[in-house]
């Protein structure tokens, strides 16, 4: 493996076991809504915006919905729930080692506001020095654009990053960029959350 020059992170699954909570917003959601979203397709689709998901949802099940509205609902039972997210500790050790040594960026598919309150939350906000979400890119995850964005941020060329992820879509993302990629569900001590609760 190469000497990277800067470290891109994804958030959700990644620095923060976030995404059991983002379940349970989707679920009370898509409950409200009548909408059939299952936990299994939640994790398949990790890094996709709520509201790409939402257009998903209405086109499939022939429901008429505002993908916005209900992206911005669930987003806010999400942050009632935040203060129980808790960080993936030994991905925040990396993270912790190579801070101030290396630039490094958040590249998220979440919205701005909700992931700079989760790096709050954790108190680690203060250790990146770039942050790209899915508001900041015309072509979220797969396409490699968030990250080639948190790359350019950061000032460095895409094939001298390594970035870490939790799931398949990002995975193919950062491949797509060109950089070197970490699935953090092979880091030991990181599972991901079904095998973890099987």
């Amino acid at each position: 493996m190469m000497e990277p020059q800067g470290l891109i992170f994804d958030c959700d699954g990644t620095l923060a076991d976030s995404m059991p909570i983002h379940w349970r917003a989707w679920e009370q959601t898509c409950n409200r809504h009548g909408l059939k979203f299952t936990e299994e397709r939640h994790y398949a689709l990790g890094g996709t915006p709520s509201r790409l998901i939402f257009e998903i949802l209405g086109k499939e099940q022939g429901v008429v919905l505002d993908p916005l509205a209900l992206s911005q609902e669930k987003e806010a039972a999400y942050l009632l729930l935040m203060p129980e997210v808790k960080p993936v500790e030994p991905v925040l050790a990396i993270a912790r080692e190579h801070c101030g040594k290396l630039p490094m960026a958040v590249a998220t598919g979440g919205q701005r506001g909700c992931i700079m309150q989760l790096l709050d939350h954790l108190d680690i906000a203060d250790w990146f020095d770039a942050l790209v979400t899915s508001e900041d890119v015309e072509n979220p995850k797969p396409a490699p654009d968030t990250f080639l964005l948190a790359a350019e941020q950061i000032g460095i060329a895409p094939e001298s990053c390594r970035a870490f992820e939790d799931t398949d879509l990002g995975m193919q993302a950062i491949h797509a960029a060109g950089m070197e990629a970490v699935d953090v569900r092979k880091i030991p001590g990181v599972l991901p959350r079904q095998e973890e609760e099987a």
